[in-house]
């Protein structure tokens, strides 16, 4: 059976944390990396492993990789502070590691809860994404947001979603889109580029269009209309801080 090490990036996660250590307490091994938390968190951490390490701020990427390089197994399980996985969950896990895994890559469906209420449509589920890899194929694309693992396109896929606790509420959504707007925005103009009129005027509208026409974000009434519209004004966010930054 592949001995698996399970992966953490932390950063003032205190609310979040203990739910998470607790779903998988059951690997080989937890590394957390954290930046600089002020609140409870390494305190929380240090009650579930004795391999907690410490880093600036290098973007998610960055951050997950440097990470999985202090991971002492080569299969590896990145989990997010906000999210959690059931023990249904953990069983199909252990039983492809137990097997043999046949893919380098495996994605997850993803239950995304908004302050606890479960987002069912709009793209918000199944919202399929890696999280189990063999770390000497496979890594992080080193993003400042919006990580993902490479190369993907020979992954399997597991059934049980892992459930993503990932909004308190409104304001905390606001909150973090405006952050994620701005640091997408400065990966984009040290990269040369800069949003064009067609970017700023057609891409919002067809967010929305997208979100809550096609993919049904109305069926979750105004929970669904709140996020269409908020996912627009995001989408003409990271546009328009190119023309700043």
């Amino acid at each position: 059976m592949e001995k698996l090490s399970v992966t953490i990036i932390t950063l003032n996660e205190e609310k979040n944390i203990a739910r998470c250590l607790e779903s998988i307490k059951w690997a080989d091994e937890i590394i957390v990396l954290d930046t600089n938390s002020t609140d409870r968190t390494v305190e929380i951490c240090r009650k579930f492993t004795d391999q907690v390490f410490f880093e600036d701020w290098h973007g998610y990427g960055k951050q997950k990789n440097l990470c999985a390089e202090r991971a002492s197994h080569n299969w590896v399980l990145n989990i997010d502070s906000d999210e959690e996985i059931s023990l249904e969950g953990a069983e199909e896990i252990k039983a492809v590691l137990r097997i043999g895994p046949k893919y380098p890559v495996y994605r997850f469906p993803r239950k995304n809860f908004f302050a606890q209420r479960w987002v069912r449509y709009g793209g918000w589920y199944p919202d399929r994404i890696s999280r189990l890899y063999d770390k000497t194929q496979v890594s992080f694309l080193e993003s400042q947001v919006h990580e993902k693992l490479i190369p993907d396109e020979n992954a399997g896929c597991l059934q049980n979603p892992i459930r993503h606790y990932s909004y308190s509420g409104m304001e905390d959504y606001i909150d973090r889109q405006n952050r994620y707007s701005t640091l997408y925005a400065r990966e984009k103009v040290n990269a040369g580029f800069h949003a064009s009129w067609t970017h700023l005027a057609l891409r919002p509208p067809a967010a929305f269009v997208k979100n809550y026409v096609i993919r049904q974000g109305f069926r979750d009434g105004f929970l669904g209309l709140f996020l269409a519209l908020s996912s627009a004004f995001y989408t003409f966010l990271k546009y328009a801080k190119t023309k700043n930054i």
